[in-house]
């Protein structure tokens, strides 16, 4: 992305959000990420806490933390990006590891000959052991601020991800 000035470098290969500042301090600006129009189209809609604008408590426990070297305000929307490796990183974190933590618990407990339950109960113990990890890697990666999200524009009133400021020699998206 070329042109729109504010954009972080090397913005290639980054999943690309709107947020709202919902609060500024002492240096840190507060977001919650606005729906996108897939919202509505998942097979969890309708057990969704974000449908129809969705409850207070349901979008503070989404807000994020951006640090504000920018000079945000409230109610201004930003477009942020996550480097698609870290989407891959939290989503191989989060499935992959207690999947496969609880499948080699159950192969390993059917091949040392185990019983029914007994190899149910290795499938579970595999489980728990895998959310244990998965949930120390995912401190690990948090801490090291590989799920950290990146300023990447303003977004024009009225406008959408793709948009810039509408300041003037501002562009947003590919040039």
């Amino acid at each position: 992305m070329s042109g729109a000035v504010g954009s972080a470098p090397d913005d290639a290969g980054l999943a690309e959000g709107v947020a709202r500042v919902v609060a500024v301090d002492h240096g840190t600006a507060w977001l919650e990420p606005e729906p996108t129009t897939s919202c509505a189209g998942c097979l969890s809609f309708s057990a969704c806490g974000l449908k129809s604008g969705g409850s207070s408590r349901a979008l503070v426990a989404r807000r994020f933390p951006l640090a504000d070297d920018q000079g945000y305000r409230v109610g201004e929307r930003i477009v942020v990006g996550l480097p698609e490796s870290a989407v891959l990183s939290a989503s191989a974190t989060a499935y992959a590891i207690p999947l496969l933590t609880m499948v080699g618990a159950g192969i390993l407990a059917q091949g040392l000959g185990a019983g029914d339950g007994t190899g149910a109960a290795a499938i579970l113990g595999g489980l728990a052991v895998g959310l244990l990890v998965a949930r120390v890697v995912a401190g690990r990666l948090a801490r090291r601020g590989a799920f950290a999200p990146r300023f990447l524009r303003r977004v024009a009133p009225g406008g959408g991800c793709g948009q810039g400021t509408g300041e003037p020699g501002m562009t947003g998206g590919p040039s």
